[in-house]
């Protein structure tokens, strides 16, 4: 297990990684604006769910094999690109039904628990969030302190538990903009075109990204 010193260094780090906005950061600020402070929630929720993928394949090695192997990391990367690309149509093509509220198919008795795996289906496909964890977690890994899989889902845990702190604020920051968006059905049309925009934004970037 990694002393109080190691771990309070890797906190610090860490938060510091997670308060500059990435890929997921945007994901959920989007779901916040569009569709309130609870759909930013679930989406964090569901984005850290796949974490917990990416730090147990960490301890168990298969980031090291994605590492290892261009066409696996290029296969996982190219599924991310294909759902966020989905996504971003499905905003795109949305259109607002008579008699929908202002977060529209959120209000669907099924949404809460497909925003969640939405989340969790983008963050599980991004192979770069596996190699971040493999290049990442090593780092504050003392091998003289036991077994390197335990200390890995110790560090994993930890990061998980400040990455629901950090984005948890976000969705709260960002779902404040929610309210004003719901009043007016053009804003919500330019809400869900500039989601979708996002979305395809995110998946270009992904593609340019080298393996």
């Amino acid at each position: 297990m990694p002393d109080i010193a190691t771990l309070a260094v890797f906190c610090t780090a860490t938060l510091a990684l997670l308060l500059v906005p990435g890929p997921a950061v945007l994901f959920i600020v989007t779901r916040s604006v569009s569709q309130g402070r609870s759909a930013g929630l679930v989406s964090v929720l569901g984005v850290h769910a796949g974490s917990l993928v990416h730090v147990a394949a960490a301890a168990l090695g298969v980031s090291a094999l994605l590492a290892a192997s261009a066409t696996a990391f290029t296969v996982v990367k190219y599924a991310g690109v294909a759902y966020l690309v989905w996504l971003g149509l499905r905003k795109l093509l949305h259109r607002a039904k008579d008699g929908e509220d202002g977060a529209g198919v959120a209000a669907e008795p099924h949404s809460r628990r497909r925003m969640f795996w939405e989340g969790f289906v983008v963050n599980v496909l991004n192979p770069k969030t596996a190699i971040f964890f493999l290049a990442f977690l090593p780092q504050f890994i003392d091998r003289d302190a036991g077994p390197v899989g335990p200390q890995i889902l110790v560090l994993g845990t930890l990061w998980i538990t400040l990455g629901l702190l950090s984005d948890g604020a976000y969705a709260l920051l960002s779902s404040g903009l929610a309210g004003r968006m719901k009043r007016s059905a053009r804003a919500r049309r330019r809400l869900d075109v500039g989601t979708g925009l996002v979305y395809l934004g995110l998946a270009a970037v992904l593609t340019g990204e080298k393996a």
